[in-house]
């Protein structure tokens, strides 16, 4: 009877060390979490919606930036912070005292518009060329040319966005600019955000500035799920742009 109750001792003691192990990784992960995303438990997160550029209804939003945005509130909600959502012509407020998330590429945000022209000039978009046989805007990073492509132009097509996180200051809260070429790449750049914000603390540190572009694969078949890395372009979209030759 002792061994009996010995061993049922011993493996409460053992359940309850598995048990506050867990719940001290996990709170670990949560604090790594919110540190990266500059979140709190019981703040608030500005979610800024684009306008869909194809509709001639100004408050109009694409079904898969509706989907990126649903996202990104369920992200703020698991740090224990709240969603604030507001439209892109209707935001009047500065940077830092609260993170902000703004979706769309500067065509479809003019929030991302001024984002990119006061933290990262080097990066733009910019119009297909003539014959291009879509309006899809070219992403440009320094000297590097991101081109959307259609299925004609490549199996499935390809398609990009840019995820960014700028304007760090000492006690400010960041900005996440995700800004793709399609509605489908805002969605997949956000899914990326998620999944591989850890790697991405890692790599630029929990509260260091980067920009990278992400390429999402074969949007029609796929939609938002396959998208990979492509390229760091931090050092390319913080330099300003080299003035034209005379």
């Amino acid at each position: 009877m002792l061994n009996v109750v010995l061993g049922l001792v011993a493996s409460a003691i053992s359940a309850g060390l598995g048990w506050l192990a867990q719940t001290l990784r996990r709170r670990r992960r949560l604090e790594r979490e919110r540190a990266f995303f500059g979140l709190t438990s019981g703040g608030e997160a500005l979610l800024v919606a684009n306008r869909q550029v194809s509709s001639a209804d100004p408050h109009s939003v694409a079904r898969d930036d509706v989907y990126a945005l649903m996202e990104l509130a369920a992200l703020v909600r698991e740090c224990g912070a709240r969603s604030v959502l507001t439209s892109h012509d209707e935001v009047r407020q500065g940077l830092g005292d609260k993170t902000e998330f703004c979706v769309g590429g500067p065509e479809s945000n003019a929030r991302t518009a001024a984002h990119l022209a006061s933290w990262l000039p080097g990066a733009a978009f910019v119009a297909p060329p003539e014959g291009a046989g879509h309006p899809v805007r070219t992403l440009l990073v320094g000297d590097r040319e991101f081109a959307f492509r259609t299925a004609a132009e490549q199996p499935g097509g390809t398609a990009y966005a840019l995820l960014a996180r700028i304007h760090l200051r000492p006690g400010s809260r960041p900005v996440f600019l995700i800004a793709g070429q399609t509605a489908v790449s805002n969605h997949a750049a956000v899914r990326y955000l998620a999944a591989h914000h850890r790697s991405l603390a890692r790599r630029h540190g929990p509260d260091g500035a980067f920009a990278v572009v992400l390429r999402v694969v074969n949007a029609r078949a796929y939609g938002p799920d396959v998208v990979e890395f492509e390229a760091d372009v931090t050092a390319g979209a913080t330099a300003p742009p080299q003035p034209a030759a005379a």
